[in-house]
């Protein structure tokens, strides 16, 4: 509500910058300790070398002649190592995204019979079940890490804090 007197102007002189608010600098130094977690950088780094591995395997293992899947994978293998450097530079601002990795990662092991049908080799099938079952997994450790900072500050019961 809009105060026109001057005495209302001058009680209402508190900050009005968000970013300094003390719950979300609590909440950014919780996601940065996550971040800071040697699993939490080892999964980030391991993501990051299974997204680029995702986009350059059809010319690893040799099946950049079928065309779909070859673009399949080199998308959602850039996908997957931008979500690893975000989470790796600023898991703060990107933790909310961390379900997209185990999709990609089940998108992965499906897309040769979803793109390719039965036109498909054993290379491309070994190559997308593992990388996508190593996506899938480091996903749900990334999701992990992230609920676990969170549960681990929460309140456990109504107006009450857990102690530290």
């Amino acid at each position: 509500m809009f105060v026109s007197s001057p005495e209302g102007v001058r009680n209402m002189s508190h900050s009005t910058d968000i970013g300094q608010h003390p719950d979300i600098m609590e909440m950014r130094a919780r996601y940065e300790a996550a971040a800071a977690n040697p699993t939490a950088q080892l999964t980030d780094g391991l993501a990051l070398l299974a997204g680029i591995y995702l986009a350059v395997s059809p010319w690893i293992c040799g099946f950049q002649g079928l065309s779909g899947i070859t673009v399949n994978n080199l998308v959602t293998g850039i996908l997957v190592a931008l979500l690893a450097l975000g989470f790796s530079s600023a898991y703060g601002r990107t933790y909310g995204l961390a379900w997209v990795a185990p999709v990609i990662g089940v998108w992965t092991i499906i897309a040769p019979w979803v793109i390719s049908g039965p036109n498909n080799t054993a290379r491309v099938i070994v190559s997308n079940v593992v990388i996508g079952a190593i996506i899938l997994f480091l996903g749900l450790a990334n999701m992990s890490t992230g609920m676990t900072a969170t549960r681990r500050h929460a309140p456990r019961f109504a107006g009450t804090t857990q102690p530290r």
